[in-house]
């Protein structure tokens, strides 16, 4: 007891002291009604120490207000039904109610949990028995919290320690096989070692993944007219047999040269070990996808940016490449999220390793 006391307390000085873990304030919408929304944002402002920017309000049925209206300098941005809508073309983090238990929007919450955005609600009901609800206190207020996964802080710490050692060894690795493999990527195709792309992270985030390239320089141009030869049947991720833009394949895609040999024993990935340092990334979690497959998500696929995207994760240890339905991805990923924990995540990084060693599951 006394120990998680004091962790407690020295975390709360360096929230205060702006050095919180994340690299950025997490986005918030309130939701409340007429008579306690002025209070309810003053209160947000007070205890939030600076990590919290309130990106809009919604107001149960508001006598005083509507939507457009600007509240205490914040836009009132949605009525409570529409929020779900609105919230697809946005991106926040949280939601934060504080309503009367008659006027809980379930299926509004429902909807909110299923997008993987974290909900809040300040308690004057029971709770009901759910692995995925937890009571604690926010901006003051003592709240129902839900989401798709609740780690306690003991886990949450854990992962990110095992994110730094592991980064930090990772990170020495890719320095060394750079030196090996930086000359055989320049001679098949001059031109950059590595190869950048934006991705989608934790939040709805984007960050620029970064990768040994494994592809000829113009493979981004040509992709366009390999569309045709998807295996993902829905089109909601690219993937190929014998694609001809990997380094060194022949005219027709046969798998040969430096190309086939990165991608077959998952080389170009370790890069991403400096994006686990700096906290875009994690050893282990979901899929980051594209901007353009995230355009295509439905509100459920949004779940799987809950958490930080992984270098590895389930759908890289089961099938990966041989998976040509990205419903299985997302349920490879949801089942990921629900039972995440350090030792799951230890487990499906020595099976990564396995893999690796093997080349199974790369095509």
């Amino acid at each position: 007891m006394g120990i998680d006391y004091i962790a407690k307390v020295l975390y709360k000085e360096l929230v205060k002291k702006g050095l919180s873990i994340y690299n950025s304030k997490r986005k918030m919408i309130l939701i409340a009604m007429d008579d306690n929304i002025d209070q309810f944002v003053q209160s947000v402002q007070k205890h939030s120490f600076g990590q919290v920017e309130i990106s809009g309000i919604v107001i149960i049925e508001s006598q005083r207000y509507k939507v457009g209206d600007s509240i205490m300098g914040y836009p009132f941005i949605s009525e409570i039904d529409d929020l779900p809508d609105y919230l697809l073309n946005q991106w926040i983090d949280e939601v934060f109610m504080n309503l009367p238990s008659r006027r809980a929007p379930r299926g509004v919450i429902e909807k909110l949990t299923e997008m993987g955005i974290t909900t809040h609600r300040a308690i004057d009901f029971r709770i009901d028995e759910d692995n995925n609800k937890m009571v604690e206190t926010v901006a003051g207020y003592t709240c129902l919290t839900e989401s798709v996964r609740i780690m306690q802080s003991n886990q949450f710490f854990a992962k990110r320690l095992m994110d730094i050692v592991g980064g930090f060894v990772g990170s020495i690795m890719t320095i060394i096989i750079t030196i090996f493999i930086a000359p055989l990527i320049f001679i098949t195709d001059p031109g950059p070692i590595f190869f950048t792309q934006p991705r989608i992270g934790k939040g709805g985030r984007v960050f620029k993944m970064i990768k040994f390239r494994s592809m000829y320089k113009n493979a981004e141009e040509r992709k366009a007219e390999l569309m045709k030869h998807n295996t993902v049947s829905d089109g909601m991720m690219f993937k190929m047999d014998n694609d001809p833009r990997i380094l060194g394949s022949g005219s027709d895609g046969t798998k040969k040269g430096i190309g086939w040999f990165i991608r077959k024993f998952s080389i170009d990935e370790f890069p991403q070990f400096f994006l686990v340092l700096t906290g875009h990334m994690s050893l282990v979690g979901t899929r980051p996808p594209t901007l353009d497959e995230w355009e295509r998500y439905s509100s459920w696929h949004r779940a799987r940016m809950a958490i930080r995207p992984g270098i590895t994760g389930m759908w890289q240890t089961n099938g990966r490449s041989d998976i040509t339905n990205f419903e299985e991805v997302v349920n490879l990923d949801m089942e990921y999220i629900r039972n995440m924990s350090v030792w799951f995540d230890i487990k499906l990084i020595f099976k990564t390793i396995k893999n690796q060693f093997i080349g199974k599951g790369a095509k």
